[in-house]
């Protein structure tokens, strides 16, 4: 059975930020289907410009060199390069620009090419990439946040990571020097029914794991599920922007 997405997208201002920093977009190429998640950071107008960047570039670039890739390394490899390449772009346009001298970006992104039962999965931030198959929710990506770092040199456990005052403060983002040679590419084999979340912290700062399972199980439909989500932050007194992107594997009889 040949398989394919179903897409609902969410992205809000919420009740506290003058302006979402936020950006999102599916693009929907003739092979291939890109689904990107950033949240902005640096102040005024500066958040907005890397993270609109950010899904900008990386869909570019994996448009002009993926056509005449097929295998699973090389496909990583030009995620990787891509992250990459975003990278060098908002460093460069900060680097000119003394209003956008701070700004940064985080980036979720999904890559599935038609007619696989493959998903690329990759980020870098702290914003993440989720599966949900059954009644289990797994995160895929990794919060590159001081906390995570020192949870994962087991200096702090998980548990005291979520309140620690260091859980929001990034060392690896888009607009850094720390993505180096870009973030890890995970290979994640899918099957009808799956389903996928992107999301920014102003989602999972405020809604738990459990929460998100139990939610997103309880609607059928990706977009209303999508809107519900964000709704859903709001209620729990998100103080962010939130955005969110929900992929549904459908078997096409």
């Amino acid at each position: 059975m040949a398989l394919s997405l179903s897409i609902g997208k969410c992205s809000l201002l919420g009740n506290y930020r003058e302006n979402n920093e936020d950006s999102i977009d599916v693009k929907q190429f003739p092979d291939m289907t890109v689904c990107l998640v950033a949240d902005g950071m640096g102040g005024q107008a500066a958040g907005e410009v890397a993270s609109k960047r950010a899904i900008e570039i990386v869909p570019r670039e994996l448009k002009k060199h993926l056509s005449n890739t097929h295998g699973n390394e090389e496909t990583k490899n030009v995620m990787r390069r891509s992250i990459v390449q975003a990278n060098e772009e908002i460093m460069a346009m900060a680097a000119l620009d003394r209003e956008l001298k701070n700004m940064g970006t985080t980036i979720v992104a999904t890559l599935w090419r038609k007619g696989s039962s493959i998903m690329y999965v990759t980020g870098m931030g702290d914003s993440r990439v989720y599966q949900i198959r059954g009644k289990k929710i797994e995160q895929l990506t990794v919060d590159h946040s001081i906390a995570q770092a020192l949870v994962e040199a087991k200096t702090i456990t998980a548990a005291e990571a979520k309140n620690h005052r260091y859980k929001n403060v990034l060392w690896k983002y888009l607009g850094s020097q720390e993505v180096g040679e870009g973030p890890e590419v995970k290979v994640v084999s899918i099957q009808a029914g799956d389903r996928f979340l992107l999301c920014t912290d102003g989602l999972t700062g405020v809604v738990p794991d459990e929460q998100l399972l139990s939610f997103i199980q309880s609607k059928p439909d990706v977009q209303e599920c999508a809107d519900g989500l964000g709704q859903l932050a709001l209620d729990q007194g998100s103080r962010d922007n939130i955005s969110c992107i929900v992929i549904e594997v459908v078997e096409v009889k």
